[in-house]
């Protein structure tokens, strides 16, 4: 397996060169989160994306995910299960989000330069707080006072997943090709339609 450093130094040098003490740290709402604080924080998630997540890709690559037609179940490979929870807890999961729901409230730009290092350490294990944070932000944008205060304290601390069921037999992310469709009955909605995988959908 190839081995990734996380460019640390260089992401300093760019918060340095860019002005993000002036143009972002000096605004109110991120000022607890200067240019050593920012590069603290960056450097732990860079170590425990290093030491904890890279090793993974080997297993994920040799042992894969054991589904069980039995009992229609799929077990993760050894090692991810606990990887995913050290993550959430050290709070890698909450970096961009609002403190009134559990964020950490820092700056997005921290949240996307974190983002890089995990996607390089470990791309699979990446794909679940990717998905998780459309969600976030989509109900921070549209959601009801009601589902944010419902979802989000479960959605950002890593408690629950979002998921992307997208992907049919007859298409990929052409999504002008999608045939699945929900019809509302009652309270809820019965879905027709065929999905070939959904991606985190049981985390």
């Amino acid at each position: 397996m190839p081995n990734y450093t996380p460019p640390v130094d260089d992401i300093r040098f760019l918060l340095e060169t860019f002005d993000y003490a002036g143009q972002i740290a000096a605004l109110p709402a991120f000022a607890d989160f200067d240019v050593d604080t920012a590069m603290s924080m960056v450097s732990e998630y860079a170590r425990f994306c290093v030491e904890v997540l890279q090793p993974l890709n080997r297993t994920g690559d040799a042992v894969g995910v054991r589904y069980d037609p039995a009992n229609h179940t799929v077990t993760l490979p050894d090692g991810f299960k606990a990887a995913y929870e050290g993550f959430c807890e050290n709070g890698f999961t909450a970096i961009p989000y609002e403190p009134a729901h559990g964020g950490m409230g820092a700056p997005m730009c921290l949240s996307t330069l974190a983002g890089e290092i995990l996607i390089a350490a470990n791309k699979s294990l990446s794909m679940c707080s990717s998905l998780t944070g459309g969600l976030v932000e989509a109900l921070q944008a549209h959601g009801t006072p009601e589902q944010q205060a419902d979802l989000l304290p479960k959605l950002i601390p890593g408690t629950w997943a979002g998921t992307m069921c997208l992907t049919e037999p007859q298409c990929g992310t052409d999504l002008g090709l999608l045939t699945t469709r929900a019809e509302v009955h009652g309270d809820h909605f019965a879905l027709t339609g065929t999905k070939i995988w959904i991606t985190f959908g049981g985390a």
